[in-house]
């Protein structure tokens, strides 16, 4: 099993790209094929995919992308050509909150997605997701103090801070998060 493979973007193509690693090419499905660029060294973290008439390679820009893939695979009824499109169109941090708050009116945007797949995937992940992009918080923050004075609950306050742009003022930071918490 690969975890990662290191090397220069030959090419970038709608739905894959090309890794030349050591003269090797290695053609691996990504969720958003444009975040790559040719010609770049990278490590693309990826997931090989063995069927009985077909081997593949799924890959993500970062850890957290693919720790995501590989819990979203094991949903009953869910492969990875139906995961990739789900991180392609969602953030790690909303595809999480989204499971957690059982909002399948999120989850059935994605192509392929429909109310009963939607209920499996908060059947099976809600409460069970961890990535290694989840938040840390520290509790003597600003706006983790704002959100909490106002009545939001812990565990929902640290899902949107990581959404939050940290380059914005703090008044900034809290309007965005304030919009992220009612969606």
């Amino acid at each position: 099993m690969y975890s990662y493979i290191y090397g220069k973007i030959e090419s970038v193509e709608s739905s894959h790209i090309v890794v030349d690693n050591n003269g090797i090419g290695y053609l691996v499905y990504v969720p958003n094929p444009y975040a790559f660029k040719e010609g770049e060294m990278t490590k693309v973290y990826v997931y090989q995919h063995i069927r009985e008439d077909e081997m593949s390679f799924f890959g993500f820009k970062t850890l957290g992308e693919k720790e995501l893939f590989l819990q979203l695979i094991n949903v009953k009824g869910l492969g990875p050509r139906m995961a990739l499109p789900i991180l392609a169109m969602g953030s790690i941090g909303g595809i999480v909150d989204a499971i957690n708050r059982e909002n399948l009116l999120y989850l059935k945007k994605f192509p392929k997605i429909g109310d009963k797949l939607a209920k499996q995937i908060v059947l099976d992940l809600k409460g069970k997701i961890q990535t290694s992009e989840t938040v840390v918080v520290n509790e003597t923050d600003e706006v983790y103090e704002a959100l909490i004075a106002l009545g939001y609950k812990d565990k929902d306050v640290k899902n949107v801070i990581g959404r939050v742009n940290k380059e914005n003022t703090v008044e900034e930071q809290i309007k965005e998060a304030l919009r992220l918490m009612i969606k």
